[in-house]
Formats: structure tokens, C-alpha cells, sequence
């Protein structure tokens, strides 16, 4: 069984087909999926998906690109929302420096964005959950902030920085989760991470609709991620590991069960 630990079924991309495809589900491996919320409106509608199907979970948080604005209404709903019983993280949240250059009339101040971040992490604090980072461009300012609350679990989602911080990152007991990036061309970087990482900190994910892996992203035609092709991960990191495909399944669902306390 696969556990898809990052997905955006709120997407409306996801519109015309949303319940047919996750009705879909388990007949093709997909045990568990978890939404996480990217503002107050999504993180909403994750819980609504999570209620309206058992196999499904949320998060519910406030994304970086979404920082100007931000009110203490808006953190004291989030507080709200983290109360849903199938509510199992803060997420997803964090710092991203990636469109200062190539939008930065619409990318929010770096101070605006580490504040934002601060006060979901104590929220994190306050409520108990653990945190799902977003971290794009930012890894330096990104890991410092979260040394300031060790005390905290969490995962950052979609990772993209160096082995010397992934190595930072599990030492704080924390975890680190892999999209179908990894499957792009011959993914050097993403191999040499994986193959140093411990298989008790690694959990996959599509991050859907985006990321679509390879093959599914050669083709012609534009392909939307979902679910379905999570298992990518999975057969990409067996084989940066050696292992068997069935095995990183088993591992990696343990891990996101345990993660976010699904039993």
C-alpha cells in the first residue's frame, strides 16, 4: 500500500473528475493521502475532502506565497481548523525566495514570509502537530528558523536541498519527503541524498497536481499529476537504495503513519 503524503486535491485542475479519481484509489495501491491546505480556503476544503473519504487526511496552514495579507484572524481560523480530528499537521508552510527575481511585485517581503512562518510554528507549538515545510530557495534562512523549534516534528516536503542540511534535518529527528522529481533525467543530486539518507526518515509524495514523474511527463500532451503515479517515487527510490519496490512501500507508509499518527 502506498501513502501519498502530499497531494492538492483542492487544485481545479482537479475539478472536472476530483471524486471519480480519488474513487480510484485504493483499486491501484493508494491507501492514504493527506491535502494539505496552502491558505484558509484550501485548508477548508482539505478537511471536507478528508471527512467525505476515510483514506484521506489534512493539513491546514498558510503557504509563503500567500504571506502578504496574512491577519491574526486568519492564524486564530487555522488554530480552529487544527482541531478536526482528521487534521494531522501544520502545513504546508515555510519560506519561498524562488519568484523575487522573476515576479517580485507579487512576491512577498523575505521578513513578511519569516514572519508568517514563526507563528505557524508556534502554533504547531501550542496545538501539538507536527509541521510540513516548504522550503524553495531559501534553505539557509529556512533551516535556521526551524532550529529554533527542535522541539517540534516535522518534514520538509519536496526536498530540495544539499546532504550536509538533509544530514542537519534528520539529526532534529525530522523527516524529509521526495517528489517525481526525482525521476527527471538522472537526478545525480537527488541520488547521492537519497543513498545517504536512512530509509526511517524518507516518505514520497506527488505534490499533485504538479511534478508529474517521468515517464507520465514526456508525454506530448501535458500530463496532470495525481496520485496514481506516486508509486514513481517508490520504484525510484528502490532503485537508488537497492531495495525492493515492495519493501520502500511498506517502509515509507509506516513512516507517514507514524509521522502524522494515523493508525
Amino acid at each position: 500500500m502506498l501513502f501519498d503524503t502530499h497531494a492538492h486535491y483542492d487544485d481545479d485542475w482537479f475539478d472536472a473528475d476530483r471524486e471519480l479519481l480519488l474513487a480510484s484509489m485504493p483499486a491501484n495501491n493508494v491507501g492514504l493521502i493527506l491535502n494539505p491546505g496552502c491558505t484558509v480556503e484550501t485548508s477548508e476544503t482539505a478537511i471536507r475532502l478528508a471527512e467525505a473519504h476515510d483514506f484521506m487526511y489534512a493539513a491546514v496552514g498558510i503557504h509563503p506565497e500567500y504571506s502578504m495579507g496574512v491577519t491574526d484572524a486568519d492564524i486564530d481560523r487555522i488554530r480552529e481548523l487544527s482541531a478536526h480530528p482528521k487534521v494531522k499537521a501544520i502545513g504546508e508552510i515555510g519560506l519561498d525566495y524562488y519568484w523575487e527575481k522573476r515576479s517580485p511585485e507579487t512576491t512577498p517581503p523575505r521578513e513578511q514570509q519569516k514572519q508568517l512562518l514563526r507563528a505557524q510554528l508556534e502554533l504547531a507549538r501550542e496545538v501539538g502537530l507536527p509541521v510540513i515545510i516548504h522550503d524553495r530557495d531559501a534553505h539557509e534562512d529556512c533551516f535556521n528558523i526551524v532550529r529554533e523549534y527542535a522541539d517540534l516534528r516535522g518534514v520538509y516536503h519536496c526536498y530540495s536541498g544539499s546532504l550536509e542540511t538533509a544530514k542537519e534535518i534528520i539529526k532534529l529527528g525530522w523527516y524529509l519527503s521526495f517528489t517525481g522529481v526525482i525521476t527527471y533525467g538522472k537526478a545525480k543530486k537527488a541520488r547521492h541524498i537519497i543513498e545517504n539518507l536512512p530509509m526511517d526518515r524518507i516518505m514520497i509524495e506527488t505534490d499533485s497536481p504538479y511534478l508529474t514523474p517521468e515517464p507520465e511527463r514526456l508525454q506530448a500532451k501535458r500530463v496532470r499529476n495525481s496520485s496514481l503515479f506516486v508509486h514513481r517515487v517508490a520504484e525510484q527510490i528502490a532503485d537508488f537504495k537497492g531495495l525492493a519496490v515492495e519493501e520502500v512501500e511498506r517502509i515509507t507508509t509506516e513512516n507517514g503513519k507514524r509521522f502524522f499518527a494515523i493508525d
